[in-house]
Parts: structure tokens; sequence; C-alpha cells
């Protein structure tokens, strides 16, 4: 990975060294636009909808999403480093609306 270096090693270390959702709303609140915490977690939402075999159409009427967007996270899926099907999996594709 291109992006990979002891500055953002030490920016994931801190991500990981946080204990709650708290802590993570603070984190990102500080490090984050609000455009771009909304646009992580629309992508996070459109991976779980994609796996769980949504389509295009279903997923743009329920997050608003564009098709593009959509097509990048999918692409993501399938072609990518295995990030969000990590993170889908352990937390059993379930979570709060």
């Amino acid at each position: 990975m291109q992006y990979r270096n002891a500055d953002t090693d030490a920016f994931f270390e801190a991500i990981l060294s946080l204990r709650d959702l708290d802590e993570c709303y603070d984190f990102f609140g500080d490090a984050c636009t609000i455009k771009e915490i909304v646009d992580f977690s629309q992508r996070y939402k459109v991976a779980r909808l994609l796996t769980e075999k949504r389509s295009y159409q279903e997923i743009n009427a329920q997050t608003g999403v564009s098709s593009a967007t959509i097509g990048r996270v999918n692409r993501a899926l399938q072609y990518g480093n295995g990030g969000y099907a990590a993170a889908i999996r352990r937390l059993g594709g379930e979570e709060a609306e």
C-alpha cells in the first residue's frame, strides 16, 4: 500500500487505542469533518447492504448514495483488501440503524 508509513501506522494505532463509541466520536470529531464521517459511515452501510445482496436501486433508495459510490464500494468488496468484509464479519453483519 502506497500510503503505509510510520505516520499512517501511528494514526491507525491511535484508532485502535480507542475504548468505546464515545472516544471514537471524540477522536473522529476532532480528526474529520462532519461530511467525512457521514461519507465513511454511508460507505460502510453500502458495504453491509451489498453483502446482503441488495440491489443498487434498493441501496440508493435506502441511503441516497449515488450509483458511482455504490460501484466504488462494490469494487472494494470484490477486489480490495478485505477490510469491509473483515469488519462486517466481526460484527456479525448487525448494527443499529
